[in-house]
């Protein structure tokens, strides 16, 4: 079985072919050069560039993988959520693909292929396990008893871990998008330096960080000349703190001994130093996949999907994008 998977949900634009479950390409254009100038992602303009990125995306997949359009059996394409205008230009390009060829169309849940990355990365770590989905868009935790079964127990109140690291960046003059920097800055600076608030540390699972940022404006407000390095590696700590505490208290209220952290954040040379660490204390293993399947991508897409058809689910052609399509 080759599946193809199309993702085109924010501002990446990926295509991946599987066999099975093996990874046979996995291509991400990334349009930040593109947003770049307006500091954040614009629809319309992503929605565009989508359209001319795809199909020869797809082309250059296939030459890849040495493989014929005809060979494929399963269409995987992210439905949602996400930018309105970017899924339409995926949904309805594997729509088109799906009805030229004769081929069974899935249509997936974006954050449940985030975890799917983990179940490509680690095959081995199988649930009951907790979820920390993290990125620019999405910061939640899910309870993952079993493959296909999702129940989210901890989203954010406000801004996401990502949108709140870009944010900061932004203030102190970093440039789009800023969260990889922050992270690099950090690495050279103190993260005592500067005691910004860890919001909602010690109550519930939700997430807010919205606060944090407002407590940056007034640091730097207040103390202008603060060295850069101290603050990123202040802000980053404050934000790192929260995810950490967060995701074991979760882990330890399902009773479950696995964490998966997915997502663009999960990248983070930080959090990936100190959620190991201190969830070695209480006997949670911790899983991390590889760097090019935290970010947006289409083997995760095609990973879900695949499952999926495999449990004799399918989209018909008449379905629509779903922007805030739910998880579970």
């Amino acid at each position: 079985m080759i599946t193809i998977g199309i993702e085109t949900s924010c501002d990446e634009t990926s295509v991946a072919l599987l066999r099975d479950g093996d990874i046979l390409v996995n291509l991400v254009y990334s349009q930040v050069d593109l947003h770049a100038r307006f500091g954040g992602v614009v629809p319309e303009v992503a929605s565009r560039d989508h359209l001319r990125k795809l199909p020869p995306l797809v082309e250059e997949a296939l030459k890849k993988a040495e493989l014929e359009a005809s060979q494929l059996g399963l269409v995987g394409v992210t439905r949602g959520p996400g930018l309105v205008g970017p899924l339409l230009v995926g949904l309805s390009y594997a729509k088109g693909l799906a009805l030229a060829l004769g081929l069974p169309l899935v249509g997936v849940n974006h954050l449940e292929a985030h975890i799917f990355a983990h179940r490509l990365a680690h095959p081995e770590a199988e649930p009951p396990l907790v979820a920390l989905i993290v990125s620019g868009g999405h910061t939640s935790l899910v309870h993952v008893p079993e493959w296909g079964t999702y129940r989210q127990v901890g989203a954010t109140r406000d801004d996401a871990a990502g949108e709140a690291l870009d944010k900061f960046g932004r203030l102190i003059g970093l440039p789009y998008p800023a969260g990889p920097a922050v992270d690099e800055l950090a690495g050279r600076g103190d993260p005592q330096a500067v005691p910004f608030p860890r919001p909602m540390l010690e109550s519930g699972l939700d997430f807010s960080f919205a606060g944090l940022k407002t407590a940056a404006v007034y640091w730097l407000r207040d103390h202008p000349h603060t060295h850069q390095e101290d603050l990123c590696a202040s802000y980053l700590e404050a934000v790192v703190e929260v995810l950490v505490e967060k995701t074991l208290r979760a882990a330890k209220l399902l009773g479950v001994q696995r964490a998966a952290v997915v997502g663009g954040v999960a990248a983070n040379r930080r959090l990936r130093e100190v959620l190991p660490a201190r969830a070695a204390a209480g006997g949670v293993e911790v899983y991390f996949p590889p760097p090019e399947l935290c970010t947006d991508n289409a083997a995760m897409v095609a990973a879900c999907a695949l499952f999926h058809h495999l449990r004799g689910e399918e989209t018909p052609l008449s379905a629509s994008a779903a922007p805030a399509l739910p998880l579970g």
